[in-house]
């Protein structure tokens, strides 16, 4: 193994593959902060598993023509040097629809699966010794990742990407319970679930449970400081949905 580093070939391939583990961990280290299925590891082994793809491509498949010293085809006498990396392009969409989750009307793990499909033609431009391609390609994906993700957040504060699904259980006293329920359903429109029951270990207390879709910067310190000015109100708990992460 050693010996095959030292040459210039097994050099060669060696720069190849750390360059694939390298900018592969750039990418999925953008994934594994914003907590997405495929992280880290995903993204380096689907960038390294294309970048080897295409070294076997290259050089995996020696067939030497009479007389000549340059790789061929017995065949034809041309070398295919695309016949195995080729297939990196659609097999990819196999790990990549892996990634894509439906809830209901919802899709999520859209940009996960582009995510890795990217990786991969990084790690392909690795493969074939095209690194400036490759480090650029690399640049502008965490660019754009990272930019649209904020520009989302911060500017397009109402599309559906900004949707939360939270759960309200509130505590409030039994003579204001229907004037509160009443309040619920006319502030929150997007109100998927609601309902109202005794408490049981205080009978001047009612427990109202509520599940709503909320489009707005910080919406939990929203609706706190919104239903504590509610009179009333005993006491309010906010979960937020991680399914709608």
């Amino acid at each position: 193994m050693l010996e095959n580093i030292l040459n210039s070939t097994g050099f060669i391939i060696f720069e190849r593959v750390l360059m694939a583990v390298l900018l592969g961990f750039s990418i999925g280290l953008e994934r594994e902060m914003t907590n997405k299925y495929a992280g880290l590891r995903t993204n380096i082994l689907v960038c390294v598993g294309a970048c080897v793809f295409t070294i076997l491509s290259i050089y995996g498949f020696p067939t030497f023509a009479d007389g000549d010293n340059v790789l061929v085809s017995n065949a034809t006498g041309i070398r295919d040097t695309s016949r195995v990396a080729a297939q990196v392009v659609t097999g990819i969409g196999f790990i990549g629809g892996g990634a894509v989750l439906r809830h209901g009307a919802t899709i999520f793990g859209l940009t996960t699966a582009a995510t890795l499909w990217i990786a991969a033609s990084i790690g392909m431009a690795c493969g074939t010794g095209m690194f400036g391609l490759a480090v650029i390609s690399t640049v502008l994906s965490i660019i754009v990742l990272v930019s649209v993700r904020m520009f989302e957040k911060n500017v397009l504060v109402t599309s559906t990407k900004n949707l939360k699904r939270l759960k309200l259980e509130l505590k409030c006293q039994k003579k204001l319970s229907n004037e509160i329920y009443d309040f619920l359903v006319e502030k929150y429109p997007k109100l998927r679930e609601i309902s109202k029951k005794q408490n049981k270990q205080d009978d001047e207390l009612v427990k109202i449970s509520v599940v709503i879709d909320i489009n707005m910067k910080k919406p939990i310190q929203n609706i706190y400081k919104t239903l504590q000015k509610v009179e009333g109100i005993e006491s309010i708990s906010v979960q937020e949905f991680n399914e709608l992460l």
